[in-house]
């Protein structure tokens, strides 16, 4: 599959940007235009089942596969956020970027309880402006509105094979491919500290952001970027 893909800047690096669950490609808007300013030409993606891009069944080989089939090899950076963790480690050995960094991997969901699935699907279908605001009091007005637009472009088969194949699933790396950074949110990780300790053990960089939430990258950028020193 050939996913919708979005590129922005000429720099003579490349960085290619893989989203989580629910989301678009713009979700990493801010991201990207810091970016673009240190001299990258940016390449996101829509994963399958999200935004523009085909729907289809879904695992994490079909994942893997699509980044491999869309995006270009030797990059100098690979950065994927949530369940986009999962597909960006199954496809370094294709993708051979210089740097891989993991915002808040999503790489053990824990089980779920049943009825999980219907309960997610309801959830994305009646979300407003108010109720994003409410679980995201630090987000901007943009971010709030691409939560929204991704919401509605995001396939609810998807959330169901997250909730009913993926959670309680260890799709922990079993080693630092590359060069690998994994930025934990400080407040709700599904890393937890015995992750990080798991990802530390097996050769990757591991920093936190206090007091960011799992969407790192929206909740606090500035955080984001004093972790991301010497990664990008």
């Amino acid at each position: 599959m050939r996913l919708a893909t979005h590129t922005s800047g000429d720099g003579d690096r490349t960085a290619l940007l893989v989203h989580g669950g629910s989301a678009l490609h713009r979700t990493w808007h801010a991201v990207e235009d810091e970016l673009v300013r240190r001299g990258y030409r940016v390449v996101g993606v829509d994963l399958r089942g999200h935004g523009d891009s085909p729907r289809g069944e879904y695992s994490t080989e079909a994942l893997r596969q699509d980044l491999v089939d869309t995006l270009p090899a030797g990059a100098d950076l690979v950065m994927g956020h949530s369940i986009g963790c999962v597909a960006v480690s199954l496809a370094l050995e294709h993708l051979r970027p210089a740097r891989a960094v993991y915002l808040d991997p999503a790489f053990r969901v824990p089980p779920l309880p049943d009825g999980t699935a219907e309960r997610m699907r309801r959830v994305y279908a009646t979300a407003d402006a108010a109720r994003v605001r409410e679980l995201h009091p630090l987000w901007s007005d943009e971010d709030v509105r691409i939560e929204l637009e991704g919401f509605a472009a995001a396939d609810p088969d998807f959330h169901t094979w997250v909730a009913e194949q993926v959670a309680g699933l260890d799709n922990f790396p079993k080693t630092a491919e590359v060069p690998s950074l994994v930025v934990v949110a400080g407040v709700g990780s599904p890393v937890g500290p015995e992750g990080a300790r798991t990802l530390a053990d097996r050769g990757f960089t591991v920093r936190t952001v206090e007091g960011a939430g799992h969407c790192i990258h929206r909740d606090d950028l500035p955080g984001l970027l004093t972790a991301l020193d010497g990664w990008i």
